[in-house]
């Protein structure tokens, strides 16, 4: 099967879904002996050689100001867009409601392969923190939205996520596609986790808690630090490992230092690497971030228990990886990432707020040996690898091809309607006006005239969209049809470009030498005169 992946994000971004389209990619290619492309806006000074499968970078401008170091990329790149065509793909699977979707639209009305999406975060969360609430929220959800109704088949990675997917106006069906993980089931070797315990003061019998991420609060990172905070006033030992890097590290870091429990006890020599130095009551740990999956796996292995308070997550897959090593969890109760979770069984569940999950810690510290067996079930239990994951997603692609062939998906809402536009320059001044213009208006305090402003705002969107399926074709069409006339025209008239360069350049030339020789003569013809004395 031919199948063409689309994403936002990919190497060197690497985040949760830039990691699920490369093990989609991997598995396909490798196991399922499928030929795989995966397009993506292209990073400077990035190569995209070397992997098993190939990589469509396309161009992309730099918005990291505004989405923390990701690109936006430029859907209407017409030769990529054919790159990817030839490939002649049987599935469209898009990762992302925006760039990625858009193009996906594009490749379809080329190829007649059906779109498949998966919704795999809150994206209204990341919209909120680019742009802020208000309208330019509301627009962009809405056209995300817009897009995603326009796929052929919609993907949630839980019950959750479809939930809040719903939340944001999507109207059509979708069925749960879970993500899987690339840890091996079973505990990493011995030798690695006894190199943990050479580094850092990590006690036997002492229980060891234990957070993977991006250092986000949203994450629940202060429930963590205040829970930590409130073991240490009842003297409870233990040591909690913040294993990660992100916008909020800094902040935690001060946050943990001033409750005076960061830990600043080493094993003699050991590397102390971002910890920041307490008071004398370590215990709380931050390595930084770490990027060797075999380090990842000897610190699930050696922790007794994974604390992941997130709501913001649609589905947790360090969760999942966590209960690959045989180690529980610690989750809000309804989020999306306790979705399978039954409490005392292969989890636990706790209330979003640091008194719920300081009370549980503090009664299910003194009884490691029943953690460690609500780990195992959770192994048993909520584990799926990534193979098996890749392999139910493979299924459901050769069901929408067979549909796609007989003609059960039928014409898909709005699909005609293509975010296509007149030329390059339309789209990048429209991403110009949102992602810089709009935002400046709005903080120079445009408010007396807010409601002219929305108006507009809201008229010149509908009116850019309902643009652009009408003129694309026939843009396209006339660049081809007129390329080498134009190409043949420029040649043809370049020698007479030429030579009317070449004779305008003589004439001036010859005008300078002449009007120079006459002021010379005259100047020459002044003093001979004597009509200047010394005087003058």
């Amino acid at each position: 099967m031919n199948i063409c992946l689309l994403n936002d994000s990919f190497p060197p971004i690497i985040d949760g879904v830039a990691n699920v389209v490369m093990n989609y990619a991997d598995i396909m290619t490798t196991e399922l002996e499928s030929n795989v492309v995966v397009g993506t806006p292209r990073y400077p000074n990035v190569s995209y050689d070397g992997y098993p499968y190939k990589v469509v970078a396309y161009p992309s401008f730099d918005t990291t100001d505004f989405v923390k170091g990701y690109r936006t990329g430029y859907p209407l790149s017409i030769r990529e867009i054919d790159q990817m065509a030839d490939s002649k793909p049987d599935i469209i699977h898009t990762h992302c409601p925006a760039a990625s979707t858009v193009m996906a639209r594009i490749l379809r009305r080329e190829t007649g392969a059906p779109i498949i999406f998966t919704y795999h975060t809150k994206f209204d969360v990341d919209i909120a923190r680019a742009v802020g609430e208000g309208i330019l929220k509301k627009e962009a959800i809405k056209a995300m939205v817009n897009n995603i109704e326009a796929c052929d088949d919609v993907w949630v990675v839980s019950e959750g996520a479809g939930e809040n997917l719903r939340s944001l106006g999507y109207q059509g069906e979708y069925i749960v596609m879970p993500n899987g993980v690339d840890f091996p089931r079973g505990r990493a070797s011995d030798d690695m986790v006894k190199e943990l315990d050479k580094t850092y003061d990590i006690p036997e019998g002492v229980p060891l808690f234990l957070f993977v991420g991006r250092l986000m609060k949203y994450k629940g990172l202060p429930i963590i630090v205040d829970a930590m905070n409130e073991l240490a006033k009842k003297d409870i030992d233990f040591r909690m490992v913040f294993v990660g890097g992100g916008a909020d590290q800094e902040e935690m870091q001060e946050k943990v230092k001033s409750y005076g429990i960061a830990l600043d006890v080493f094993k003699e020599g050991a590397s102390t690497g971002t910890n920041t130095p307490g008071s004398g009551k370590g215990k709380v740990i931050f390595t930084g971030p770490i990027h060797d999956r075999e380090k990842l796996r000897a610190w699930n292995t050696r922790a007794d228990l994974f604390l992941f308070p997130s709501t913001y997550d649609t589905n947790g897959i360090v969760v999942r990886e966590a209960a690959a090593c045989g180690l529980a969890s610690v989750l809000i109760k309804d989020s999306c990432a306790a979705e399978g979770i039954t409490h005392d069984r292969n989890g636990l569940l706790i209330e979003e707020n640091a008194e719920s999950m300081a009370q549980l810690l503090e009664a299910v510290s003194g009884d490691l040996d029943h953690l460690h067996q609500i780990g195992q079930n959770a192994m048993d239990e909520i584990y799926i690898s990534w193979d098996k994951a890749v392999r139910l997603a493979y299924d459901r692609y050769k069901v929408i091809n067979e549909m796609a062939k007989s003609g059960e998906l039928g014409i898909r809402k709005h699909q005609s309607f293509e975010y296509l536009m007149n030329s390059a320059a339309t789209i990048l001044d429209g991403t110009q006006r949102v992602f810089v213009d709009i935002p400046k208006e709005i903080n120079l305090g445009m408010r007396e005239g807010y409601k002219e402003f929305r108006d507009e705002v809201r008229g010149n969107y509908q009116e850019f969209l309902d643009g652009m399926i009408e003129n694309y074709q026939d843009f396209r069409d006339s660049f081809k049809a007129n390329y080498q006339e134009l190409k043949d025209n420029i040649k043809d008239s370049y020698e007479d470009i030429r030579s009317d360069v070449r004779e305008s350049v003589d004439n001036i030339r010859g005008g300078v030498s002449e009007g120079l020789g006459k002021i010379k003569e005259t100047f020459t013809d002044d003093f001979d005169d004597e009509k200047y004395d010394d005087n003058k």
